[in-house]
């Protein structure tokens, strides 16, 4: 049976303006779904004005009361666990154990929200002018403009609104067009069950037609203070343009072209595990996801038969069912996309240790590929799909080099037996996340989560978060009248 949604605006589910409607279609089967409203900017507008209108109230409430709604969410989420696994298998091919982890993180974030809403602290600061007082004071922006991705709905569409509302702000929350129930109006259900107030969190689901005209009039929106997007690097571009054109900051946490490097004291057994899982959970649809492994020569024909035999044992295909490890890409364009990668790569002299062909529609077998030089795609461009290269070096300085060079700079892993090596190489990695002894994929709410270069700017996460989506006001209160010059 067919889902059909409206927007949510003002805490009502309302049709957009134009009654125009699209399509919401599951990789796996090529049905459709669901069926969307299609908001134009005119629906945009009348979210901001709910948003707005909702702002002081809720930037007045008392931090107790917005963080039981946090709370009550948390746990809301969390009993409809099921419900939400089923939702990310049809909606964008989710397989049940990333689903799961999907429900827990989201519920952390919310949980951790929750626990940021007294984090907002003041100063009161020195003064040469006698009887004042001067306070640095952290307080709510306003209305926040929020883009949430498809990969990994509930995590990333609920961080995208719970610090900013935690510390106070309201929320315009545009879903990304493959996900809009899963990353945005389910999650806006949650919410409004757990008690969220009318206006403070809005949602707007859009035709992908329409997305360039709906993201320019939100982030055009005078009364939007401060935009956060997480998606590819190239949307990031336009999006973070928008925002200097109207100076607006922006959190940008955009793509990876992220490195494994596998020293030549690893452990093979343990390193082959975690590129696997680097590599290949959520069919390597994650900005984490590992895109290349640097190995040691000494090492790199073992670890590399080892690694193609793992990956060849992955079960793959259809997400509902609970043994599947790798689903399906989120639609056939990305699946011909990834696989057109890896095609040019073994034509051009790239070996493939096992996979390589694309089975039906989204489907893309997991895939490993030796013999990758510089002059291929698949060296340098994001893969995001499922399939890793394996880099031969000689030694710990080519490593490294190799590591850095790229536009891109979110996250790399680093196996290796001695602690103080991995932490010295660690170091050097041009990138704003770093794991010795693990791979590139992990997230946790309290830590500062964002890149550098082209992977963007600004942090999600912790008392990171909580400045991000806060301003500092300097505020004094005179003692006795002052004595002008004039």
């Amino acid at each position: 049976m067919t889902i059909t949604r409206e927007l949510f605006i003002g805490g009502k589910d309302v049709p957009a303006l134009s009654r125009h409607t699209t399509e919401d279609r599951n990789p796996y089967t090529g049905e459709v779904y669901a069926v969307v409203a299609a908001g134009g900017p005119e629906d945009i507008t009348r979210a901001v004005d709910a948003a707005h209108e909702a702002f002081p109230a809720w930037a007045a409430t008392r931090p107790a009361q917005r963080r039981r709604i946090l709370l009550d969410a948390a746990d809301i989420l969390e009993s409809k666990a099921d419900e939400a696994a089923r939702l990310m298998a049809e909606e964008v091919g989710e397989v049940a154990v990333f689903a799961r982890f999907n429900v827990t993180l989201a519920a952390n974030i919310l949980r951790d929200a929750a626990a940021a809403v007294t984090q907002p602290q003041g100063e009161v600061l020195a003064t040469d002018t006698e009887g004042q007082l001067s306070l640095a004071l952290r307080e709510p922006l306003g209305v926040v403009a929020a883009f949430s991705p498809w990969n990994a709905p509930l995590i990333l569409g609920v961080r995208a609104f719970a610090v900013p509302i935690a510390v106070g702000n309201t929320v315009v929350l545009k879903p990304s067009e493959e996900a809009p129930i899963a990353c945005g109006l389910f999650l806006a259900d949650i919410m409004a069950e757990a008690g969220l107030p009318a206006g403070v969190l809005n949602v707007v689901t859009n035709a992908a037609a329409d997305a360039a005209e709906v993201a320019r009039t939100l982030i055009a929106d005078k009364r939007v203070r401060t935009v956060n997007f997480t998606g590819s690097t190239n949307v990031g571009r336009i999006i973070g343009g928008i925002a200097a054109e109207h100076i607006k900051p922006a959190v940008l946490e955009l793509g990876g072209k992220n490195a494994l490097l596998v020293l030549d004291d690893a452990d093979l057994d343990y390193a082959v595990n975690a590129a696997t899982f680097g590599s290949f959970n959520n069919a390597g649809q994650i900005c984490l996801s590992t895109d290349r492994i640097l190995v040691h020569r000494s090492i790199a024909e073992e670890f590399t038969a080892k690694l193609a035999a793992k990956v060849a044992a992955l079960p793959h295909g259809d997400p509902i069912d609970p043994a599947t490890i790798v689903g399906p890409l989120v639609n056939a364009k990305a699946a011909a996309r990834v696989s057109t990668l890896v095609h040019e790569a073994v034509a051009a002299g790239a070996t493939v240790r096992t996979g390589g062909h694309q089975p039906a529609g989204a489907r893309l077998a997991p895939t490993v590929l030796a013999d990758v030089t510089p002059a291929m795609r698949i060296f340098t461009e994001e893969i995001f799909g499922p399939a890793v290269v394996v880099l031969t070096v000689d030694d710990d300085e080519q490593a490294i080099a190799i590591a850095n060079d790229t536009e891109y700079g979110l996250t790399a892993g680093i196996i290796t037996q001695n602690a103080a090596r991995g932490l010295a190489i660690a170091r050097r990695l041009q990138t704003g996340i770093v794991h010795v002894n693990d791979q590139t994929v992990d997230d946790e709410p309290q830590a500062p989560f964002g890149g550098v270069k082209s992977s963007g700017y600004g942090k999600f996460g912790g008392r990171w978060g909580v400045d991000a989506f806060t301003e500092t006001r300097w505020l004094t209160l005179a003692g006795h009248h002052t004595v002008f010059p004039y």
